[in-house]
């Protein structure tokens, strides 16, 4: 079994920045979604029905698009593997769920 957790980010809220604990699959649910990953020159915009595969240890960037979006993170390691997102240093004004940090 595979564990795909949802996320909705509004139009205001600020970028947020993520570290892919294990590979993972960002897929856009709904809306548009700007994706940068450190070290990579490019930014992506992905719409509903659109991926993007996150290495490990990559981070990435993610905010929503004018109407927001909703996108799931799923696992793309092995069977019976978790979503694990590390916190990241980044700017004050970034924002992360208190519930997918690490210690």
């Amino acid at each position: 079994m595979r564990e795909i957790r949802t996320f909705e980010l509004e139009h205001s809220e600020p970028a947020s920045a993520w570290r892919a604990a294990q590979p993972l699959a960002v897929n856009v649910l709904a809306g548009e979604l700007w994706l940068t990953v450190e070290g990579d020159a490019e930014d992506y915009w992905l719409a509903a029905g659109e991926s993007f595969e996150l290495k490990r240890g990559a981070v990435a960037w993610l905010s929503g698009g004018r109407d927001g979006v909703r996108l799931s993170l799923t696992v793309t390691g092995g069977v019976g593997d978790t979503v694990k997102v590390e916190r990241r240093r980044a700017p004050r004004w970034t924002w992360m769920p208190r519930w997918l940090l690490t210690a």
